[in-house]
């Protein structure tokens, strides 16, 4: 579109309410007396101006303040959803291999759209980050939008005003011109110096102004606050963060979760300490928690670095160091922490005796390893026990009326064993599960009967890393340091113009308009002229 262009001479982008050389107001009734809007200085605005094509409907559509506003809203009341329920990393860790039937079991209807919805997930899930990003875009076209062209206007604005654009500043009087103008001007100046300003002078008018970096605070804030978002969008992306749990027995070695089997822990052995209720320092505190107070959850393990192996191979681990976890005190490496944040006691093997049904004469005994059970057990003679089917955790399946297994952690080990003797080469069925002994054909000659049980601690552990932190936290202070920038600092201008008879005096400042008054009265009156009258207080 056509410029337009001022009595000054200047060319203004079409759309331009004040001149953004002399401020006189453009396409406006000069008759009129309403104050002339500063917002943004009169400046031509491409949301304001364009709305011929797609791409100005897109613009405009995410300058608006009211879209981010409602974005944000979206946002906030996405967030209090996803606390109605627990999140995916707090449910039970038996559960997590199948959250989807965990939370309809445990909250019906409710449950399953909370989960199909991706609320169990919710930071992760796609609508949440595709909504940041459309935060984080709205942000970027709105400060854009109102920016670039305010900051034009700034950088070219003149010392000498027109006339309209004086009279109608909300701060504005008249009185007699000076006769001795020159060292008039010269004690302007040097009372505006005094109070801080920045002082321009053209042919006898002054443009006093300070505190102009303030303006760009909210724009400081908006940078601040991309630089946050970006960070929290970066979670999603592999490698940059990681927070997930892993469960270690008692002796076991493992590949740490997240290092690409990269290092491997070993848990050497498990310590829980409680407070002893005896000690005189500890006993009031304990008698009114009502029970046992623990005093200290810790695993001592072994960290180790994988070699390079060829594919398949077992990889060669050197060891890097030994480490006491403890609640608050992580072991770390390479960017990783690895927290203690929980322990149980699991059941790790059980035996059984094989017996004459009738005489219950013992045949032999056996033991199987909950977590890497043998397919067949000899107790010799021609005796042996195959396992058939093992259900780490079971329960009866009724829409196949079939037993099954919920997780792969024994916690309510099930076996169906096949026992064969030289009496019964064929072998008979058993069912056996805790508190449970059954017989399909319930003729059988032996049975199988629970002889014990062994646990182990078996220790949660999190292992953490989180490269976005940094990101995150210098977003947060860039935000402050806007708040902060626009909160206490305000734009302050005065401009003294030397018309035929009058000394014109106006003053505009964006924010503390009381400020600027208690100021500028301190002025007027040692400059002995009239003092700066509010016009829109006159109004009222």
């Amino acid at each position: 579109m056509e410029k337009i262009k001022c009595e000054c001479g200047h060319l203004n982008p079409y759309g331009t309410v004040l001149c953004e050389s002399c401020g006189n107001p453009i396409q406006e009734d000069s008759s009129k007396k309403q104050l002339v809007n500063m917002r943004y200085e009169g400046t031509a605005r491409r949301s304001q101006t364009y709305n011929a094509n797609v791409i100005d409907k897109i613009w405009n559509f995410f300058s608006s303040v009211k879209v981010g506003v409602w974005l944000i809203v979206i946002t906030l009341i996405a967030s209090a959803v996803g606390t109605i329920f627990p999140q995916k990393m707090y449910i039970p860790t038996q559960a997590q291999t199948n959250p989807a039937a965990y939370y309809e079991e445990e909250y019906g209807i409710l449950g399953e759209i909370y989960y199909v919805l991706g609320f169990h997930n919710l930071y992760s899930s796609w609508w949440f980050v595709l909504l940041l990003g459309l935060i984080g875009v709205s942000i970027t076209v709105a400060s854009i939008d109102r920016g670039i062209p305010l900051y034009r206007t700034l950088k070219n604005q003149r010392v000498t005003k027109h006339d309209n654009f004086l009279k109608k500043q909300r701060l504005f009087t008249t009185t007699k011109r000076p006769e001795d103008v020159d060292q008039f001007i010269e004690e302007v100046i040097f009372r505006l110096k005094e109070k801080r300003y920045r002082v321009r002078r053209e042919k006898g008018n002054i443009l006093a102004e300070k505190g102009r970096f303030s303006r760009w605070g909210p724009y400081v804030n908006h940078v601040g606050l991309i630089i946050f978002l970006i960070g929290s969008m970066l979670r999603v992306v592999p490698g940059l963060y990681l927070d997930t749990d892993m469960w270690v027995r008692e002796g076991e070695t493992k590949a740490i979760k997240g290092t690409d089997q990269q290092y491997y822990l070993k848990h050497e052995k498990f310590t829980y300490e409680e407070y002893d209720p005896n000690e005189e320092r500890f006993s009031d505190a304990i008698n009114r928690v009502g029970g046992s107070v623990v005093k200290n959850y810790q695993s001592d393990v072994v960290l180790y670095k994988a070699e390079e192996k060829l594919p398949g191979a077992k990889p060669e681990l050197t060891k890097v160091k030994e480490y006491p976890i403890q609640v608050n005190k992580p072991l770390q490496f390479d960017g990783y922490s690895v927290y203690q944040v929980d322990y149980r006691n699991e059941m790790s093997e059980m035996s059984f005796e094989f017996q004459n049904k009738e005489t219950e004469k013992s045949i032999g005994k056996f033991s199987v390893d909950l977590n890497d059970p043998k397919n067949e057990y000899d107790l010799g003679n021609g005796n042996k026990v195959v396992l058939n089917n093992y259900y780490p955790d079971f329960y009866f399946d009724s829409e196949t009326n079939k037993p099954s297994t919920k997780t792969n952690v024994p916690n309510n080990p099930a076996f169906i064993f096949k026992m064969i003797t030289p009496e019964t080469p064929e072998g008979e069925i058993a069912f056996i599960g805790i508190r449970q002994n059954l017989e399909p054909s319930g003729e059988n000659q032996y049975k199988i009967a629970f002889d014990g049980i062994d646990t182990d601690f078996i220790t949660g552990l999190t292992v953490s890393r989180d490269y976005t932190l940094p990101i995150i936290f210098i977003g947060g202070i860039i935000f402050m340091i806007g708040v902060i920038q626009g909160l206490y600092w305000n734009h302050r201008r005065v401009w003294f113009k030397l018309n035929k008879d009058e000394l014109w005096i106006a003053a505009h400042t964006n924010k503390n308009w009381h400020g600027i008054k208690r100021e500028l009265q301190d002025i007027t009156d040692k400059l002995h002229v009239n003092p700066l009258v509010d016009q829109q207080e006159e109004k009222k």
